[in-house]
């Protein structure tokens, strides 16, 4: 045991050395082990890691998940939950891919293939987790407790048969099927594209739009011009038809010498309406395609002729819609409908083929140029300008998707909408809004997962077929060795090793292989709940105990991906989603409010934040910020004022006790005694702070509980230590341990936000204590609830604030003792003896009294601009009448003008108030406070006298000495009234500078001089 009462924490905070310290002694007890084991038997309470790709160096935005991730398990575990929290790596994909491309200088498809599948995904698996280690030591550094030591990666042959067994499970409900339809698609890496990526991945761009003249060559209308419009000039080669809604009215127009055909509602201004058809009755005709760069007997016999379609809308455009059957899913669905063909000039690349006229090799956009250029000299360009829009691009490649026709393996999430639906209901979304908003909303539109990828390193896609197109979906190595009749346990379950596998068809007896794509990595991260058990055919106990998760969290933009593919394959796969609440976080900014982006170079080091700010700053500003799913700023003044307004306020009022207690060798005990008003005051505003804080935590809200911590402990160190200073140097008992039962609840309150320093600090309060993350979250229970000492004391603190503003308005010094203050206020007369004397002491007054007598003097002038208008030629004699009526009562002034009864109120009249000679009055909202300013002899001393004690404290500090070193005092001053006030007040002097003895005389050393008091002061240490 020590041998002091406790150990003083360093005067000097070094937050980065102190967290440093901490992860030492954490490695070293294991702490984070033993807390899963204390809670071992406790309530479940599931939590699901959103895996990051490793391949890529950690940033701050990283940091930010990672905190809340790590806050609210901390927060669960301390009350007694069980909170199991794994670590993963998500391993596949096209971030991988591309990022090994890059170093090998491939820029196609091709390029993978001639050096090799097996070479080529051997350099992925690699990339994957080449900074695996950089994210484990982030992971650390950052106070983030996960199993680093057990991670899953979605690259290991476990989580790959796992995966297996789920698509098994969709493909034998039917929800799996292969299809030929319009997808978005990158033709950089040749490859379909689903939804939910394709909607992380819009950019603003500018297209060209264009009004085209399609010449009607058969039908009612014969010989004027379809007008057409699209913003996709590109796609014209392939125009196919046209498509009108059938119930909507066609006008044929004059416009500018020239008959043309729009809808009646988008008719080009200035056109005059000659005939009118319903888009049934067009319906029909035929026209001459606008471009011949494709041949004819590619279209068949029925192209180039107008049909219906609902979708066709009257928001924009003519009315009439260009088909490009290849390159639009509903233009697709019309040219099935009448067995129009996919003409489709435009490889796998993007690249228009070689052998097209005026376009054959550009870049599918490139030829938008061309094309017009081609139009405008054939003259059947109307209209060409410019328009902005959202486009969408490759989400990580940053290429531009096209929209493309070829066959893609689909999972049928439409017939699953009303259970994803009713699954979304049953979940609670922070914010709010985002449930039936953002993601609601996306639910509504839900189109089936394009789930297939023809790339390279990723989950293959467990179907295997014959020539007669007999498909068997494998579940597991298991079942492929059963029907390979060779044990494949430990077989690869990646290209190309799983592409060489070939078995008898079940069906027909006829050798089945692999089809060759992989599949979405969003599924790999969605099927993370069971998948990193490598359930079920391992582990299946430990899955089924941990779901679904209580709790998950990502960045906002994860609403399309990670979110969605998460509820969808629980729901798929187990008519459950995976996950009850949802935390949506928000985007992390730089000092000027922008996001962080390698090419505006302001991108942070989260090593950087630690180094120079510590982890628990950085982690405070994520967590306490803002609300979670606000965006946050970082820089250097926003953290430099959390160490500042928090973390050291919060260390130096423990610093603070731990001093006076080591002074007084105070341990701590039970106090059963009478507490002062203060502590009491202190214990009830600390029951509403564990009620609040509790609250707010449980509702997933860190922005309210830091708030109400933030504001705590200003009030701490700001109202309770400095208003009780004097009590701690007497060593006062209920002081002593009013602050360290304190402490100790806060330091408990504080420990999943900033997990170093609470510990620092907890070890300091407790002798041989373990981590305060071992301890239990405190109960307002626990401590006593006076509602009614804490609203009083709020009115005492605001009476202080007034009362302060009062002084400064009228520049009286704060060391300057007056006589009294008069108080106005309600509730003011139910204040006790204690209460008052706290203003009192605040406001330096000898008295606090309530009002008794008028202080103000109220002059009343009638507002001539508001009662000119009603009372016109009598206004003079209204005021008059106003002048010799006195002042309001109850805001109103009763006047007789002419026998007439006039009664004033509110802007009807100008109130002027003046404080009586001597007297300062602040009024605020029906509260006033009033000083007296005249000042005796008595009371001008007693403010020289605390100037000379300030400035003797000054030098104290300024010598270096400590707060209980005792001193001698020698005093000399050219004015008489200090030295007169030294004379008086040297006890005074005495107590408040720890001085032995106080002489007036010189000292036998050179002097600390303070001109402004014509004093000279000598000091030795005792």
């Amino acid at each position: 045991m020590n041998e002091r009462a406790f150990s003083p924490l360093p005067t000097e905070i070094d937050l980065p050395a102190v967290e440093l310290e901490i992860l030492d002694r954490w490695r070293s007890t294991d702490v984070f082990r033993r807390s899963l084991e204390q809670t071992a038997d406790g309530p479940r309470w599931g939590f699901y890691e959103g895996p990051p790709t490793a391949n890529g160096k950690p940033g701050t935005h990283h940091v930010e998940a990672r905190v809340f991730k790590d806050l609210f398990p901390r927060f669960k575990t301390m009350k007694g939950h069980h909170v199991e929290r794994r670590a993963g790596w998500d391993c596949h994909g096209l971030p991988v891919e591309l990022a090994v491309e890059k170093e090998l200088g491939f820029t196609k498809k091709q390029d993978i293939e001639a050096y090799g599948i097996a070479e080529f995904n051997a350099r992925c698996r690699e990339s994957a987790l080449r900074n695996v280690a950089d994210f484990a030591r982030m992971t650390e550094r950052m106070g983030y407790w996960t199993d680093l030591d057990n991670a899953y990666m979605t690259m290991a042959p476990a989580y790959v048969e796992s995966v297996w067994w789920s698509l098994k499970q969709v493909f034998d409900k039917g929800l799996l099927v292969e299809d030929y339809r319009v997808t978005p698609y990158c033709p950089r890496d040749e490859t379909p594209l689903s939804d939910h990526e394709v909607a992380q991945g819009y950019q603003d761009d500018v297209d060209p739009s264009v009004y085209v003249r399609f010449p009607l060559t058969s039908g009612p209308w014969q010989g004027a011009n379809l007008l057409v419009w699209t913003t996709t000039p590109w796609t014209l080669p392939s125009n196919t038809a046209v498509a009108v809604h059938p119930e909507a009215t066609y006008v044929l127009a004059a416009h500018d010498d020239e008959k043309v055909v729009t809808a009646e509602q988008l008719l080009p201004e200035g056109a005059e309406v000659l005939e009118r058809l319903s888009g049934a009755e067009l319906a029909g005709a035929s026209y001459r395609r606008p471009l011949d760069l494709v041949p004819l007997s590619e279209f068949g016999d029925d192209a180039f002729r107008v049909f219906t379609a609902d979708y066709v809308t009257m928001d924009s455009g003519t009315g009439i819609v260009h088909l490009a059957p290849a390159f639009g899913a509903e233009d697709m669905a019309v040219a099935r409908q009448h067995g129009l063909p996919m003409v489709n000039p435009i490889g796998v690349n993007g690249h228009f083929l070689d052998d097209v006229p005026l376009i054959g090799g550009l870049f599918f956009r490139d030829a938008n140029e061309p094309v017009i250029a081609e139009l405008t000299e054939r003259g059947l360009l109307l209209k060409h300008e410019p328009y902005p829009h959202s486009y969408p691009h490759c989400w990580r490649c940053g290429t531009a998707l096209i929209y493309y026709a070829l066959p893609s393996w689909f999972i049928r999430t439409t017939a699953i909408k009303d259970q994803l639906v009713a699954e979304n209901e049953r979940t609670t979304w922070h914010p709010a809004h985002i449930k039936h908003g953002r993601y609601g909303a996306w639910l509504n539109n839900n189109v089936d997962w394009a789930l297939s990828r023809n790339r390279f390193w990723g989950t293959p896609l467990p179907i295997w077929r014959c020539a007669d197109n007999h498909q068997t979906c494998v579940g597991s190595l298991a079942e492929l060795s059963t029907l390979v009749g060779t044990d494949l346990k430990d077989l690869d379950p990646h290209r190309p090793f799983v592409d060489e596998v070939a078995f008898p068809c079940p069906d027909c007896g006829a050798e089945a292989r692999r089809v060759p794509q992989v599949i979405d990595v969003w599924y790999d991260s969605g099927a993370m709940p069971f998948a990193q058990w490598g359930a079920p055919h391992r582990n299946q106990a430990e899955f089924e105990a941990s779901y679904p998760a209580q709790y998950i969290c990502e960045a906002i933009d994860q609403t399309r991906g990670w979110f969605y593919s998460m509820m969808t394959v629980g729901t798929l796969v187990f008519d459950r989603s995976s996950y009850e609440t949802v935390l949506c976080l928000g985007l992390i900014l730089d000092a000027e409010g922008r996001k962080m982006s390698k090419h505006l170079g302001n991108i942070l080091d989260p090593f950087d934040l630690f180094d120079k700010y510590g982890a628990d700053t950085v982690r405070w500003l994520m967590l306490a910020g803002g609300s979670p799913w606000a965006d946050r700023r970082v820089g250097d003044e926003v953290l430099s004022e959390i160490v500042r307004k928090v973390l050291l306020t919060y260390w130096n009022a423990a610093s603070f006790l731990l001093r006076y207690a080591d002074l007084a060798d105070w341990r701590p005990s039970k106090f059963t005694g009478e507490r002062h008003v203060m502590d009491r005051w202190l214990l009830a505003e600390l029951h509403s702070v564990v009620a609040d804080v509790d609250a707010a935590l449980e509702a997933f809200d860190s922005a309210a509980a830091g708030r109400r911590l933030t504001a705590f402990i200003d009030d701490l160190s700001n109202w309770y230590i400095r208003r009780s200073r004097r009590r701690f140097w007497q060593a006062e008992p209920s002081a002593m341990a009013t602050l360290h039962e304190t402490l100790d609840v806060l330091t408990r309150l504080m420990a999943p936000f900033v997990p170093f320093v609470t510990d620092y600090i907890w070890q300091h309060l407790h002798e041989d204590a373990d981590s305060v993350h071992l301890a239990s979250w405190p109960s307002a229970a626990d401590l006593p609830a006076d509602p009614a000492l804490v609203a009083q004391m709020r009115l005492v603190r605001d009476l202080v604030e007034l009362g302060r503003s009062t002084r400064a308005a009228h520049k009286i010094r704060t060391r300057q003792p007056l006589a009294r203050a008069m108080v106005h206020a309600p509730g003011f007369a139910d204040l006790d003896a204690d209460l008052r004397e706290q203003i009192a002491e605040e406001l330096n007054v000898r008295a606090v009294e309530p009002m008794t007598t008028e202080l103000v003097e109220v002059t009343v002038k009638p507002n001539f601009r508001v009662l000119g208008k009603r009372f016109g030629p009598r206004m003079q004699q209204l005021a008059k009448a106003i002048a010799a009526a006195g002042t309001p009562v109850d805001g109103t002034l009763a006047v007789d003008l002419d026998g007439e009864t006039i009664t004033l109120a509110g802007d009807d009249l100008v109130l002027t108030e003046q404080p009586r000679k001597g007297w300062a009055v602040t009024t605020v909202n029906g509260t006033s406070v009033a000083l007296d300013l005249e000042l005796d002899e008595e009371l001008t001393l007693a403010g020289l006298a605390r100037d000379a004690v300030r400035l003797v404290q000054e030098t104290r500090k300024g010598i270096g000495l400590d707060i209980a070193d005792r001193i001698r005092l020698w005093w000399t001053s050219d004015r008489e009234d200090v030295a007169a006030a030294m004379r008086r007040h040297g006890d005074l002097l005495a107590e408040e500078v720890l001085a032995d003895e106080v002489t007036e005389g010189a000292g036998d050393k050179e002097p600390t001089v303070f001109e402004e008091l014509g004093l000279s002061v000598w000091l030795a240490k005792v």
